[in-house]
């Protein structure tokens, strides 16, 4: 979670190209989801250059920036059409906008947020996503004791003007951090109202009709995880070289 809220140097697409209309989605153009996956991370290591005045970065680099094997980087930078030049590497601000135009970040993004507990708030005050594409139009909660509220410029809207918000801000990502219990309902009142990208960090699966994207993160998940690592790292006392290169794989 830290990770994707991290305020890393960055740089709006919007600064260097203009805004052009998405044409096609990546599975569309045959690019495999686990590239997909990537991109981000290509993105975030190409702004970070950008921001301290790199204009061309070889594959090698750019591949340990984004912690991957070169080999891979050059495979998923091809279902872009972009292969570099030898000799000199990529351009980094042509790459930047050829990662973010296919990520659709060449378009603004309008995301409501359900859910303005302390995670709903820390989602709304982040930065960096204006700076990536995305406008956080709407705040809702289901407490009146909430609804009111100024959390990052915005009031805080009840729950019941859901579809109506939607439709008013041509909402395009709905985003949930309600308890379990009230996941499922704002999904699906979310996908009735016509969104079909959720985000959800609620710790439960939900439900959804094909046609719906939906991203999941659980933060108890990835602590387990980390936790997994911790305990290896401690056995490894023992074992250290062995563990320590399982730990590292790519």
């Amino acid at each position: 979670m830290s990770a994707q809220l991290q305020n890393a140097p960055t740089i709006a697409a919007q600064e260097h190209t203009p805004v052009t209309p998405r044409t096609s989605q990546p599975r569309e153009r045959g690019i495999p989801e686990a590239t997909v996956a990537r991109l981000p991370v290509y993105l975030r290591a190409l702004q970070a250059l950008h921001e301290s005045g790199t204009p061309t970065v070889s594959s090698e680099d750019l591949a340990e920036i984004a912690g991957v094997n070169s080999a891979k980087l050059r495979k998923d930078l091809s279902h872009l059409g972009s292969y570099g030049t030898r000799g000199v590497g990529y351009e980094v601000e042509y790459l930047i906008y050829q990662i973010s135009r296919e990520l659709g970040l060449t378009q603004d993004w309008s995301v409501a947020i359900v859910g303005i507990g302390n995670l709903g708030r820390a989602l709304a005050n982040y930065g960096g996503f204006g700076t990536r594409g995305f406008r956080i139009a709407a705040l809702l909660d289901a407490d009146v004791s909430i609804v009111g509220d100024k959390v990052a410029g915005l009031a805080v809207g009840h729950i019941d003007t859901l579809e109506d918000v939607v439709e008013k801000e041509n909402v395009s990502i709905g985003v949930i951090a309600t308890p379990a219990s009230a996941a499922q309902g704002v999904c699906d009142r979310f996908i009735e109202a016509g969104v079909t990208s959720v985000l959800n960090f609620a710790p439960m699966v939900l439900n959804v009709p094909p046609g719906v994207d939906v991203r999941k993160v659980d933060l108890s998940i990835e602590l387990q995880i980390l936790a997994f690592h911790e305990q290896r790292k401690s056995d490894g006392h023992v074992e250290s070289g062995r563990i320590g290169q399982t730990g590292n794989a790519r």
